[in-house]
């Protein structure tokens, strides 16, 4: 049976459905309110109790619980009149993430936000909170927003009242609910993949404990090396397997800098070839980096100190926000606020993440600088670590190479799922896919 065609209408926000009408945030919501500092600002932060959600926390369409702070009974009655409601659209409303937009996972809840977010909670009989979400985190209103928010003063804001004013398309609440189970899904398939990263690099970044920090690897009769009775031998670090020693840090490791081609010279710019900033750092449980912000070009490289990493290189950080690590999943060039790291006959790719990994608070206690903490070769060469066999060391990336090759192929899948979800995003929310939600329900 052929469905009839869609007929669209031109309203103030472009061309829509014509059984679609519009409206404005102001008569769609039961509460429209930015957060609030806590009396006492950051020394009322602790490990746990009620979460406080900063903007931080608000990412586009999904929630972070990196640097997810806590505060106690009494600091969060004060701020009773900021909680955090089931299905409360959360918005930035200012600084560099404005116009982030999420809700909260149910396990957060109880929770308040500070000054720099904004609650919005829909009357549900008008609009779901969902496709509110989704249509807030489409490319026209995250234009629209920070357009609006850089109208103001010398910060981005978004104010009450501008949001307030937000006009939004408003399909039936059945539609509004199949677009949001649709998108949804998309998202839910992201956040698994996240979980399982997580637990997998957790898996990985155990047996390199049990291994080079325990000495329980593998020995000859495939039984725990020290709690077998394996041979230990002194060492300036303490009892070491026989065989291992002690050595600086340089000593298995090859170092690559990075570098930045011209600016001012366009040919450059804009390329195929990916170049990793701190900006690219992946988000906790991501070791690879797939993708950068910005590219450069076959003769950006060619003219400049960049030069291309293989995959399976580690990547540090090394200036101002120093000792963020990374592992290449795709050829990438690195600018020269980077060292590429990779390992020297054997002791290599995975070994040399997780030994890096391992040792980098001391990395970066050994940085030094007037303006920036830094990491430079020299500090490579003043930290002594404990080497192991070539044979242990390359016992180990054969063991946990699937781990991480599956941590990759999951960062690949998420890469085409949000690719595949910003495409549609936007033509759900206008009606140019008409989305059949009898068949959804």
């Amino acid at each position: 049976m052929m469905r009839p065609k869609t007929e669209f209408r031109q309203t103030d926000i472009g061309m829509l459905p014509r059984d679609w009408d519009i409206v404005s945030l102001g008569n769609a919501c039961t509460k429209i309110g930015s957060g609030i500092t806590p009396r006492g600002g950051e020394k009322v932060y602790q490990d746990s109790g009620v979460a406080l959600v900063r903007s931080q926390n608000v990412l586009n369409n999904s929630f972070s619980k990196q640097g997810l702070e806590h505060i106690d009974e009494p600091t969060a009655k004060e701020m009773e009149n900021v909680s955090i409601e089931k299905n409360d659209v959360l918005l930035n409303i200012t600084g560099d993430s404005v116009a982030r937009c999420c809700t909260i996972p149910e396990e957060i809840r109880p929770a308040r936000v500070n000054q720099h977010v904004c609650i919005i909670r829909t009357n549900i009989q008008k609009l779901n909170p969902l496709y509110l979400q989704y249509y807030l985190t489409s490319p026209r209103m995250q234009i629209h927003m920070v357009s609006l928010a850089q109208s103001g003063g010398t910060r981005n804001a978004l104010t009450k009242s501008m949001i307030e004013k937000f006009v939004i398309p408003r399909p039936k609440l059945e539609e509004q609910a199949a677009m949001s189970r649709i998108l949804s899904g998309l998202d839910a398939k992201m956040v698994l993949n996240m979980q399982m990263n997580k637990n997998l690099e957790g898996i990985a970044e155990a047996i390199f404990k049990r291994w080079f920090i325990d000495f329980e690897f593998p020995n000859k009769e495939d039984k725990p090396y020290k709690s077998s009775g394996g041979e230990m031998i002194g060492s300036e670090l303490g009892n070491i397997p026989q065989g291992w020693y002690v050595d600086k840090m340089s000593s298995i490791m090859n170092i690559h800098c990075g570098g930045t081609p011209r600016t001012d010279i366009p040919e450059y710019w804009n390329g195929d070839i990916k170049w990793f900033t701190v900006k690219d750092t992946p988000k906790e449980g991501d070791i690879f980096v797939i993708d950068t912000e910005r590219k450069i070009t076959k003769e950006g490289v060619e003219n400049s100190a960049a030069r291309i990493l293989q995959c399976g290189t580690t990547v540090i950080t090394s200036r101002g926000t120093v000792g963020k690590l990374a592992l290449v999943g795709v050829p990438m060039a690195i600018n020269q606020t980077c060292y590429g790291i990779s390992g020297i006959d054997g002791y290599n790719y995975y070994f040399i993440y997780y030994l890096l990994r391992s040792n980098i608070g001391l990395i970066k206690r050994q940085t030094h600088g007037t303006v920036f903490d830094t990491i430079t070769r020299h500090t490579f060469d003043t930290i002594k670590l404990i080497v192991p066999t070539k044979e242990v060391a390359m016992a180990f990336n054969q063991l946990i190479s699937a781990l991480i090759e599956k941590i990759l192929y999951n960062r690949f899948e998420s890469q085409k799922i949000t690719e595949l979800r910003d495409e549609i995003l936007p033509k759900l929310v206008s009606g140019q896919i008409k989305v059949n939600f009898e068949d959804l329900i």
